[in-house]
């Protein structure tokens, strides 16, 4: 559920003109391929029609349903949308472009950008990848704890499909220090690799070393806060914050994973 208030509803109502049903220009068909587009939600499905099946009405529903990041991604699409179909804006409109910006921009504070890992999943078709990514994005606020959990199986699954994209294997069922470990070495970003009089080698060794605590650190948090044990029933959770960390840092970890594995595999 989004934190949008009576004065932010009636702000973007205004700004979309929804007052007769429509949103923009949208047809029924440009709508629902715009909406999954930005989100991946089907607007058209039957929980977002329960206020009426105008495409103004899904809007509102879908406002009232999703969580803020969600909401925030798709007004600023909407937004950046409506400027490329009003190319003559006044003072007047300008302004209440921005008080709508303001308001997308503050649904999205804080929350992780999972935008470029979104983009890695596709170029590999990886629809394991892509779910993970989906269920960070539905978790992190609702339900930190499986955000938590969620976070350290990112690294591995990143770690696996870099390892087997590079005909690397490993025995047995490792742990995430193990994929970590062995994937920073296949892609030549240990400390050992940095040779001493490399400019800066000092600070470029401890980024690297640094690199690999991360895998460690989520998967000794999801031990302790995640979902996958049975903890004790007074045991109290983190809270969002928390868990927006844990999938910040996991995403940036495996962006730069999956990047310098681009980068570096058609080497000979």
């Amino acid at each position: 559920m989004s934190s949008l208030t009576a004065a932010d509803r009636h702000v973007l109502e205004k700004f979309f003109n929804m007052s007769g049903g429509y949103v923009l220009n949208f047809s029924d068909r440009t709508f629902g391929e715009f909406v999954f587009e930005s989100v991946c939600l089907d607007v058209h499905d039957q929980r977002f029609t329960a206020n009426g099946t105008s495409k103004a009405n899904k809007l509102r529903t879908l406002w009232k349903l999703e969580p803020d990041h969600l909401v925030g991604k798709l007004l600023t699409d909407l937004i950046d949308y409506d400027e490329t179909i009003h190319s003559h804006r006044d003072e007047e409109n300008v302004a209440r472009t921005n008080k709508c910006r303001q308001i997308a921009t503050r649904l999205l504070a804080g929350t992780p950008r999972l935008g470029p890992l979104k983009k890695h999943a596709q170029v590999l078709d990886a629809k394991h990848l892509a779910e993970q990514i989906r269920r960070l994005e539905a978790s992190v606020e609702s339900d930190p704890s499986l955000a938590i959990g969620t976070a350290k199986e990112l690294i591995e699954t990143c770690c696996k499909t870099i390892l087997a994209a590079r005909s690397v294997a490993i025995s047995g069922t490792p742990d995430v220090p193990t994929l970590t470990k062995t994937t920073l070495k296949e892609l030549d970003l240990v400390p050992e690799g940095i040779h001493d009089s490399t400019r800066g080698a000092d600070v470029i060794k401890r980024l690297l070393s640094n690199l690999g605590t991360i895998g460690n650190g989520l998967a000794e948090l999801r031990g302790l806060y995640g979902t996958g044990h049975g903890k004790h029933g007074n045991t109290s959770g983190l809270t969002a914050r928390h868990a927006k960390l844990a999938v910040g840092a996991a995403a940036t970890l495996v962006v730069f994973l999956f990047e310098t594995h681009e980068q570096t595999k058609k080497r000979p």
